[in-house]
């Protein structure tokens, strides 16, 4: 059984974005964030042998975290993904090559966009979680403005500039879901760091509700 990311969001909202993790300290930051309370988890393929990270994660957390990849730009990167039993393909930008791809091996798109044009063209190819990338380059009353047209079980996603100052205003707004990075590790942090991250971002999360 694989925890879906519906549920890993429904229960968390948040995709803990581990970008520059090695193979090697890929358990002990997974666990570190677990603990915390999260249930997504995605290793961007620009990091230190990321399938492998991937991989590792799946056999140790796939029953209870939902677990990915992010930037991932090519439909080759997505079989790699899914290769591993990778669930989620998060990207920066609207392809849709990838996210088709991405639903005929049963994974979950998360495809960055901007503008109403690529969030329409990105729910065309499949994708149901639309990822706003940059989001602070356009701010909560963008998502406010977009909740008028999108289709009701549109999520969208506030990645990049986003950490637990902003995202009451973001969850006012409409989004349902964060991608948080820097906020939650960067590399050579202990995985005490990562807790400790952790312990506040889920904290922020919490009071939404």
């Amino acid at each position: 059984m694989t925890l879906s990311l519906e549920a890993a969001l429904a229960e968390c909202p948040v995709m803990a974005i581990v970008r520059g993790v090695r193979p090697e300290e890929i358990l002990d930051h997974a666990e570190a964030l677990y603990d915390a309370g999260v249930r997504g988890l995605e290793v961007p393929l620009n990091s230190p042998d990321p399938i492998a990270s991937i991989g590792r994660l799946v056999a140790a957390f796939g029953g209870r975290m939902a677990v990915g990849a992010g930037t991932v730009l090519t439909p080759a990167a997505v079989e790699e993904v899914a290769r591993v039993g990778g669930q989620v393909v998060v990207a920066p930008n609207v392809d849709a090559r990838v996210i088709a791809r991405a639903v005929e091996l049963g994974l979950a798109p998360a495809p960055g966009f901007s503008t109403p044009t690529e969030a329409f063209a990105a729910l065309a190819a499949g994708a149901r979680h639309l990822k706003l990338f940059p989001a602070v380059s356009y701010g909560p009353a963008h998502v406010k403005q977009l909740s008028a047209v999108l289709p009701a079980d549109a999520v969208v996603w506030a990645v990049g500039g986003v950490g637990p100052a902003q995202m009451a205003d973001w969850w006012a707004a409409g989004a349902r879901a964060f991608g948080i990075g820097g906020e939650l590790y960067r590399p050579g942090q202990s995985p005490g760091e990562t807790a400790e991250k952790a312990r506040r971002v889920v904290a922020a999360t919490r009071a939404l509700f």
